[in-house]
């Protein structure tokens, strides 16, 4: 088990059985603004095994103050695709999924 996770790993609700699960489990999440950005990075932290992002919207200057995963640099680009490269830097282990699309009925079985 990775060292990583060993605090985690500690915990008696947890133990290596419980973050096992955590690495074979998979998490979509819809939306990598305000709310999304902190639940990505939360997740990818705590071991998740595979993450979706489903986003359309790009990156703008108003994000910046409380969208933790984007700098001025990101500005203009898709979120989906930005978050994906900065949980990479935080935890390569973790597979991610882009869907740099809105989420409709027309294509979320697709993707999930």
């Amino acid at each position: 088990m990775d060292e990583r996770y060993t605090r985690q790993i500690q915990l008696d609700e947890i133990g290596i059985s419980g973050q096992r699960k955590l690495q074979n489990a998979k998490v979509l999440v819809i939306g990598a603004g305000g709310l999304g950005c902190p639940i990505l990075l939360y997740l990818s932290a705590a071991g998740i095994g595979t993450l979706g992002i489903a986003d359309f919207d790009t990156v703008s200057v108003s994000n910046l103050h409380r969208q933790i995963l984007y700098s001025a640099k990101h500005v203009g680009h898709n979120k989906a695709l930005v978050a994906k490269e900065k949980l990479l830097e935080l935890n390569s282990d973790t597979l991610i999924k882009t869907y740099p699309t809105a989420f409709t009925a027309n294509n979320c079985l697709e993707i999930i």
